[in-house]
């Protein structure tokens, strides 16, 4: 028997902690998690698999996800439905040009209590497992970056106290890609933080014609939690274990560092219309979304397919275009597709 103090992470079970598991029980676990939230989300969101299958990717892997859609196309429901099937806290913050970074964070509040006066921090909305950031482009540079901040250092700074935000935390976004006035496009380097940029399409006619049906007759259908919190924490600590072939490694690198227009082997799209590549991040994101990938669908390791299928929204928001490429219609999964054309 082992010291229950000194158990791994490998060793802890996905409910109550009671038993161990291995790590191919866990795995086992992650997968039919997978499948019962694919499940639960289905039954108030019509269609959009392959979207739900990156928010669950984002999940898996402990990362932040930025949703790029029309106004219209249920990212807010998307997201909402995810914290529903979750045993996690969920808090949404509607960004606005007004909104002030401790409207974000939380602020310390002046409390008075039997003729004494002391400074209590007031925990903002963002002190919640699962967060939806609506229409983040929407609020200036200033908040825009009080959030990515925690995104990126999971704490919070207020005066000279610091924070500890809740475990797990993962950001979900939003972007509305067709309004420009009154927005604030987010930099390079905070949207470097997003583990994956996500876009969410029109429905085909036939989802449409469901969604104009069920939403249309009753109430709306209510989500059940499918996982609890211990469940996806333990999934999240799998994820780095999971093995990656070295061709799958050697791919990811070899795809982000062929974003770059100084590369020797760049693809002429790339060199014509690139103005930055991305950076080592890219290949990073890569490498923990296909293990995400792979455990989602059960298999015991991340392979040069898992790869390939995240390439578009693991680097898309990672590159930076020039104007000759929006002079000449080009977009940026135009050149990832000659990317990946150039990279075998």
């Amino acid at each position: 028997m082992s010291d229950p103090e000194h158990r791994n992470d490998a060793e802890m079970t996905a409910d109550d902690g009671s038993s161990s598991l291995s790590d191919a029980a866990l795995l086992e676990r992650t997968a039919d998690g997978a499948k019962r939230l694919r499940s639960a989300i289905a039954a108030a969101v019509v269609g959009q698999d392959d979207v739900v299958e990156a928010m669950l990717i984002t999940l898996a892997a402990r990362g932040h996800a930025l949703l790029v859609g029309v106004p219209g196309l249920a990212k807010t429901l998307l997201v909402s439905s995810l914290a529903r099937a979750l045993d996690l806290s969920f808090g949404r913050v509607q960004f606005t040009p007004d909104l002030l970074p401790a409207d974000i964070t939380g602020t310390d509040v002046l409390h008075e209590q039997h003729g004494s006066r002391s400074l209590r921090f007031q925990p903002g909305p963002i002190f919640h497992n699962l967060v939806l950031a609506d229409e983040v482009n929407r609020t200036p540079p200033k908040t825009q970056a009080a959030l990515l901040e925690a995104m990126q250092e999971r704490k919070v700074t207020v005066g000279t106290a610091t924070h500890a935000l809740p475990d797990p935390f993962q950001v979900f976004a939003t972007r509305n890609p067709i309004e420009q006035e009154g927005t604030y496009p987010l930099p390079e380097a905070q949207l470097d933080r997003f583990l994956l940029e996500i876009h969410v399409t029109y429905p085909s006619e036939a989802e449409e014609r469901e969604v104009a049906r069920r939403t249309t007759s009753g109430k709306p259908p209510a989500i059940a939690a499918v996982l609890k919190a211990d469940e996806v924490r333990a999934i999240g600590r799998l994820i780095p274990r999971i093995p990656v072939t070295d061709e799958a490694v050697d791919l990811a690198v070899r795809l982000t560092r062929a974003t770059r227009p100084g590369a020797e082997r760049a693809a002429q799209e790339v060199r014509d219309y690139v103005r930055y590549g991305a950076g080592p991040r890219g290949s990073q994101a890569l490498v923990i979304a296909a293990k995400a990938r792979a455990a989602l669908r059960g298999e015991a390791a991340a392979d040069v397919d898992d790869v390939r299928a995240l390439l578009i929204p693991a680097l898309r928001h990672r590159i930076v275009l020039s104007y000759r490429a929006e002079a000449d219609g080009v977009r940026d999964v135009d050149v990832l597709s000659a990317v990946e054309r150039s990279v075998r």
